[in-house]
C-alpha cells in the first residue's frame, strides 16, 4: 500500500515538472503585419483631418472631414449614409457606415468629428508632429478615433475576416455640445448592438474607460432692481452681489465621497459701472456617476434659490441633464476580461480607469448595451492648444480593436 501510495506520488511529481509550460498568447502574424502597415496612411488621414476647422455647428466643416472619413470607410467595402439632426438641433450632418458579415456579433463603434475649437484655430495652432504625436485642434479628441476605426477595420480586411453580422460606425457632428444633433440616433444603434465601443482618445498607458459621470448644467437667474449707483444705491437691489454669494454657496453642494462635483463656470451681471444690477447668470457644471446626485444638488440649489440674501431679488433655478451618467457594469467587466485576454497577445496588459468626462458612451449605456470607451489612439490636451495623439500608440490600438471586433463578432456571448 505504502509502495502504492509512493509510486503515484513520483507520478504526480513527473507530470508537474516534465509538463511542457502554458503556451503564452502570442499575435496573429496577418493581422499585426496589416496593422503595421497603415500606419504610414494613418499619420497622413490625421493631417488631413485636422488641417479641417469643424467645431460643433460649423456644418461645412463637419462636412469636409465626413467626406473624407466617408471615402475611406467605402473604400473597405462599407455602405455608407448620412444621418441629419433632429430639427432645430446644432447643424452638421452624422455619418452612418456599416460592414455586413456571416458572423453573428453586432458591434458599434463610435467617434466624433466636432471640436471645441472654431474658425481659424486650425491657421492660429499650426498643427504640427512632435516625435510621434500630432498636435492640432481635435488630433486627439477626436478625429484620431476615426483613424484607429479604418486601421482596425483595414487589418480585417486585408485578413478576410468576415465572421461578425454587422459592424457600425457612427461619426457624431455633435459631441462636444452633448450630442443634441445625433443622442437619439446613437440609442437606437446601441439597442441593436451586442457591444458599443467609444474611439475616445485612449488614456496612457494602456487604460480603457469602464464609466464616466454624468454632465448636467446648473443655470440660476437673478432679477433685482436697478437704480443709480451714486445718487441712490440704497434703492437698487443688486442681482450680482446676490450671483456672487450663491456662487460661493454652489461649492457646498458637491460631494467628494461620492465624486460629485459642482463646478461654477461663468458668472455675469452688470453692463454699466453707474447703474446697480438688475440682472444675473450664474452657471455650474455638475458631474456624477448617479442619477440621484443629480437629483440631489437640483434639489438643493432649489433650496438656495428660495431664500436669496438680499431683500428683493429673485432666484430661479433649473438644471439641464446633458450626459447621463455611464456607471461600471459587470457586463463591462465582462468585456474587459475578454479585450485583456486578448491583448496579451502583444504582451501587454490593459487597466480600467474611471473618469468624471462624459461622452457618447454615456447615451449607449442608458439602452443597457454593453459598452467600453478609450480604445483611440493615446494622447493628450484635450480641449486646449497641445491637444494632441501619440500614433506610436496606434498599433497596440488598432490591434486590440481588430481582435476585439473579431472576438465579438464570433461569439457575441463570449466564451
Amino acid at each position: 500500500m505504502k509502495l502504492e501510495l509512493i509510486s503515484a506520488a513520483l507520478a504526480v511529481m513527473v507530470l508537474a515538472v516534465g509538463a511542457p509550460p502554458a503556451q503564452a498568447a502570442t499575435p496573429q502574424p496577418r493581422l499585426l503585419a496589416a496593422i503595421k502597415a497603415c500606419d504610414k496612411d494613418a499619420r497622413g488621414l490625421l493631417e488631413r483631418l485636422v488641417a479641417i476647422d469643424s467645431g460643433s455647428g460649423d456644418a461645412e466643416g463637419l462636412a469636409a472631414v465626413g467626406a473624407i472619413d466617408a471615402a475611406e470607410l467605402k473604400a473597405l467595402g462599407s455602405s455608407v449614409k448620412t444621418a441629419p439632426p433632429p430639427p432645430g438641433a446644432s447643424p452638421g450632418d452624422n455619418v452612418v457606415a456599416t460592414l455586413t458579415g456571416s458572423g453573428k456579433g453586432r458591434i458599434l463603434m463610435i467617434s466624433h468629428m466636432d471640436t471645441v475649437f472654431g474658425r481659424g484655430d486650425v491657421a492660429r495652432i499650426k498643427p504640427h508632429w512632435d516625435g510621434d504625436s500630432y498636435f492640432g485642434p481635435g488630433a486627439g479628441d477626436d478625429k484620431s478615433g476615426a483613424v484607429t476605426a479604418i486601421c482596425a477595420l483595414k487589418g480585417l480586411r486585408s485578413i478576410g475576416f468576415r465572421d461578425f453580422a454587422r459592424i457600425d460606425v457612427l461619426l457624431n457632428a455633435s459631441e462636444e455640445i452633448g450630442s443634441p444633433g445625433s443622442r437619439d440616433l446613437i440609442r437606437a444603434m446601441a439597442r441593436d448592438s451586442d457591444l458599443v465601443i467609444n474611439l475616445e482618445r485612449g488614456v496612457p498607458t494602456d487604460n480603457i474607460l469602464v464609466a464616466r459621470k454624468g454632465a448636467a448644467t446648473l443655470t440660476l437667474e437673478f432679477t433685482g432692481r436697478a437704480a443709480h449707483s451714486g445718487l441712490e444705491p440704497e434703492k437698487g437691489r443688486n442681482a450680482a452681489l446676490e450671483a456672487a454669494r450663491v456662487a460661493l454657496a454652489l461649492g457646498g453642494l458637491a460631494d467628494p465621497a461620492k465624486q460629485t462635483t459642482v463646478t461654477v463656470d461663468i458668472i455675469s451681471g452688470g453692463d454699466r459701472v453707474n447703474v446697480v444690477p438688475q440682472h444675473a447668470v450664474v452657471k455650474a457644471d455638475v458631474r456624477a456617476f448617479t442619477s440621484g446626485e443629480f437629483a440631489r444638488v437640483e434639489a438643493a440649489a432649489a433650496v438656495i434659490a428660495t431664500h436669496p440674501g438680499i431683500d428683493g431679488v429673485t432666484i430661479r433655478s433649473d438644471l439641464t441633464q446633458l450626459f447621463p451618467p455611464w456607471p461600471r457594469s459587470a457586463a463591462a467587466d465582462a468585456m474587459v476580461a475578454r479585450a485583456q485576454r486578448l491583448y496579451a497577445e502583444l504582451g501587454r496588459t490593459l487597466t480600467t480607469t474611471e473618469v468624471g468626462s462624459s461622452a457618447d458612451i454615456n447615451y449607449a449605456a442608458e439602452t443597457g448595451a454593453p459598452g467600453l470607451d478609450g480604445f483611440g489612439v493615446e494622447g493628450g490636451g484635450a480641449h486646449t492648444d497641445q491637444d494632441h495623439a501619440d500614433l506610436a500608440s496606434l498599433t497596440p490600438r488598432a490591434y486590440l480593436l481588430a481582435r476585439l471586433l473579431m472576438d465579438v463578432g464570433h461569439n457575441p456571448k463570449g466564451p
